[in-house]
């Protein structure tokens, strides 16, 4: 079997379950994976990730060029020693970070010129660049460095940027090919779909992706990045037709429950977001009847978990009661464990999902999920 393989074992409509292997291990669709910007999933270690079931984690590119550079990771073993973790990592290009860091950067047809948020020095980062500092990072996946765009902007806007973004795969496909001639089974390259909201740029970057190389997996990205909900679910209703069924597909930066589920009944197969950590940490939890916010009063003497059928360590361990005692009283471990929890209830989700596309019933048990989770507001 090739070190990049995927297989789709069931479907449900356009939903999917499959597994994908990697050089670091298989990875059960749909899964969720957990964001580790830094080489870190916030307020949780590696041990946390492999307890609740993680297959998968992310890294990203600029910001680990950044600090404390790839050359760094490289001689303290790569990124999997790095940080910790045994499973198969994938890393983003860089390319997000010319959406989110506009005011510092800027770009060019040859790349883009970053002012570090860091120390304020001049980073380049190019097609080339991009793929240069992945390899020596070591992650499983290397993405394509693409320009991201909001996800409202204009057909002009849109159509530039989706130029630029083939132009840039050409370049990031011939400098990949070079590092990886040694060594291919070790590192694998996907391509990245642009468009905004606009159906016929998403279908001509499909096409245009397709032309560019033989790849072993797809991603969709510059959704959740501004448009209204309706939008993004259009793109995808118009992309899945477009992409070919023995690929997984990655909608980047997904991660509220009903958007993944969503995602699934349009054909993607692999989410990432910084949300439920990022969420957990502010006190917001999910659950089952929708998310909750454990700094409420009406949480004060609670005794029950935050999710009656969740098997982590914090719905197994700890009240209501006493998680909102953590965050009033400001103490650390209130972080970690609604981060952890809130990451296990994505990852139980997808496998939830998956269970039931396997069996023939996710249509009819994604409405009912969907149901119970929208019946109250958060509390």
């Amino acid at each position: 079997m090739s070190a990049f393989a995927y297989g789709v074992e069931a479907t449900d409509g356009a939903a999917r379950a499959g597994t994908l292997h990697l050089p670091h291990g298989a990875v059960e669709t749909p899964a969720f994976m957990p964001v580790g910007t830094q080489g870190t999933v916030r307020a949780l270690s590696p041990f946390d990730l492999e307890a609740i079931g993680t297959g998968m984690v992310l890294a990203n590119t600029y910001h680990l060029h950044v600090r404390p550079g790839e050359e760094t990771v490289a001689t303290l073993g790569g990124l999997h020693r790095f940080m910790g973790w045994r499973g198969p990592i994938l890393t983003d290009s860089g390319g997000f970070q010319v959406f989110s860091l506009e005011g510092f950067r800027q770009v060019d047809d040859d790349g883009v010129e970053f002012q570090s948020h860091v120390d304020g020095s001049r980073r380049r980062l190019t097609p080339e660049r991009a793929m240069e500092i992945q390899w020596t990072l070591g992650a499983d996946v290397a993405m394509a460095f693409d320009h991201v765009v909001p996800g409202g902007a204009d057909r002009a806007t849109a159509a530039d940027a989706l130029e630029r973004t083939t132009r840039w795969l050409e370049r990031c496909a011939a400098r990949h090919q070079e590092l990886t001639a040694p060594e291919p089974a070790r590192q694998a390259m996907w391509p990245i779909i642009q468009g905004a909201g606009h159906l016929d740029l998403r279908r001509r970057a499909a096409e245009e992706a397709l032309g560019v190389g033989a790849w072993s997996g797809i991603a969709v990205g510059g959704l959740a990045v501004g448009e209204p909900k309706p939008v993004m679910l259009e793109v995808l209703e118009a992309l899945e037709a477009s992409l070919p069924p023995e690929m997984p597909r990655y909608l980047m930066g997904v991660g509220f429950p009903e958007d993944l589920l969503a995602a699934v009944a349009r054909g993607q197969d692999l989410f990432d977001c910084v949300a439920p950590t990022r969420n957990g940490r502010n006190g917001s939890a999910y659950t089952p009847d929708g998310p909750i916010n454990i700094r409420n009063a009406a949480h004060r003497e609670d005794r029950r978990p935050l999710d009656e059928t969740c098997d982590c360590e914090t719905c197994r361990t700890y009240s209501r009661g006493y998680l909102r005692h953590l965050f009033v009283a400001e103490e650390l471990l209130g972080l970690r464990l609604l981060s952890l929890h809130n990451v296990r209830f994505l990852i139980r989700l997808a496998a939830e999902a998956r269970r039931q596309i396997t069996v023939g019933s996710f249509a009819g048990w994604h409405r009912e999920w969907l149901d119970r989770y929208n019946a109250r507001g958060t509390t």
